[in-house]
């Protein structure tokens, strides 16, 4: 009898071990791979920095800022649907590392033609593109790859640190790149994210071991675009990943001027200099680093569209006032707290389709996702851009804020929506036999 209860006990030692071990290791591939992206993003928030600052300053265009948003967004609207596919087909960390390296050697051949005295605009429309199909396959597989790392019930607190991390590089980023372009040239930025991209690629390729997924693993027979189709239909027919995709293809579109008009609002009304731009991407910065962290603790109301609707209220109400405000150090409490709203949208948004979608189309789906949010822009911008040579951003901010709050409420009282957000079930396909 007592060796039957010793064996027991060392079965249930065993276990909770086990148990340990595992939560060790989860938390530790988990840190690994967020911090290493960290990495790369503050290298590649340097340099988006000061392009976009670069352009800015040296045109005072609207025409030319949609020009270059455009060149950074349009190629990932080309790219995302079949990066979804890539990422649900082979190994997302390989897919991480390859867009990396991509991303890190097309700015370091703009590095070099900067300091052999080719400086024309359009090599930094070029780079933009460039970046922009790195950041394409990037991003769909860093998204299907955190559910393969995290547990189920810890996605919102680690999306929401994600968030975080992810803020504080951006409150970082563009102090160091507005000292660094008012004492060294543009392409000494450009050499910084090539540094850091390398490093970054390093320890994900020898340090995080996370096995391929399922269906990287078997072997494929239908065609890109047979498998593109099959991901769009999954979206389709399921009413609230349609929805939700429909409503942030809208926030998208009413949100680009608060995103993209900004500087421009900020250089004509405020100034032509680089403390202010800097300056105001810092506010946003340290809004958004707060907004993570509590959303981390709090993580957000128990129906997360709820939370989703409340970020969408904020930001409308704050991205009207910003239309108004004479003053700029209001003006930065304003863009801080625009900052804070964020977590709240984007932190249950990336949960609920990790939560809900079936993990064989979780490529396909923030792939298309990725779509919408590349082209949604710069076809808004299309009309906000030149909008803004003719009409004060102004009234162009203040229009857009007030049409937010109104698809906000239509969230709020969506059915479909409303119910979803208050369960994790998953949506499974109907046609799983297409993926052996």
């Amino acid at each position: 009898m007592n060796e039957k209860n010793e064996a027991e006990n060392r079965d249930k030692s065993k276990t909770q071990i086990d148990v340990s071990e595992d939560m060790t290791a989860w938390k530790r591939k988990t840190s690994l791979f967020l911090s290493s992206q960290a990495l790369s993003l503050f290298g590649s928030s340097l340099v988006q920095y000061a392009i976009t600052w670069y352009i800015t300053i040296k045109t005072q265009s609207g025409i030319m800022m949609t020009i270059a948003i455009i060149c950074g967004f349009l190629p990932t609207f080309f790219l995302s649907p079949f990066a979804g596919v890539w990422a649900d087909r082979f190994n997302r960390k390989h897919l991480i590392i390859i867009s990396d390296s991509f991303i890190a050697i097309s700015t370091l051949v703009l590095a070099l033609l900067f300091m052999l005295g080719y400086q024309a605009t359009w090599l930094l429309f070029a780079a933009m593109s460039l970046r922009a199909i790195g950041s394409g396959i990037q991003s769909p597989a860093v998204s299907a790859i955190i559910p393969q790392i995290v547990p189920k019930k810890h996605l919102s607190r680690i999306n929401a640190l994600n968030s975080s991390a992810h803020s504080f590089v951006s409150l970082l980023s563009p102090l160091l790149s507005g000292a660094l372009l008012s004492i060294a040239p543009i392409e000494s930025v450009f050499f910084i994210d090539v540094v850091t991209a390398a490093i970054a690629v390093f320890f994900l390729s020898v340090f995080l071991h996370v096995p391929p997924h399922k269906k990287a693993l078997q072997k494929t027979n239908t065609g890109y675009f047979s498998d593109l189709k099959l991901g769009v239909k999954y979206i389709w027919k399921h009413d609230f990943i349609r929805l939700f995709f429909i409503f942030c293809a809208v926030f998208f579109f009413l949100a680009a001027p608060a995103c993209f008009l900004t500087p421009l609002q900020v250089t004509r009304k405020f100034g032509n200099n680089v403390l202010h731009l800097t300056a105001i991407e810092i506010a946003f910065s340290i809004g958004m680093l707060v907004g993570g962290l509590i959303m981390a603790a709090w993580q957000g109301f128990r129906n997360k569209i709820h939370t989703v609707a409340m970020a969408g209220f904020v930001f409308s109400l704050f991205t009207v006032v910003l239309g108004f405000i004479p003053v700029f150090p209001v003006y930065l409490i304003i863009m801080g707290i625009l900052g804070l709203a964020m977590p709240f949208f984007n932190t249950p948004a990336t949960v609920l389709f990790q939560q809900k979608v079936d993990p064989n189309y979780l490529g396909r789906v923030f792939g298309v996702l990725g779509m919408l949010t590349s082209s949604i822009m710069p076809l808004s911008m299309l009309l906000f851009g030149p909008l803004a040579d003719i009409i004060k951003v102004d009234w162009i901010i203040i229009a857009s804020g007030s049409l937010i709050f109104v698809v906000g409420l239509i969230v709020f009282f969506s059915k479909v929506l409303i119910e979803e957000g208050e369960t994790d079930s998953l949506l499974e396909s109907t046609a799983p036999q297409q993926f052996n």
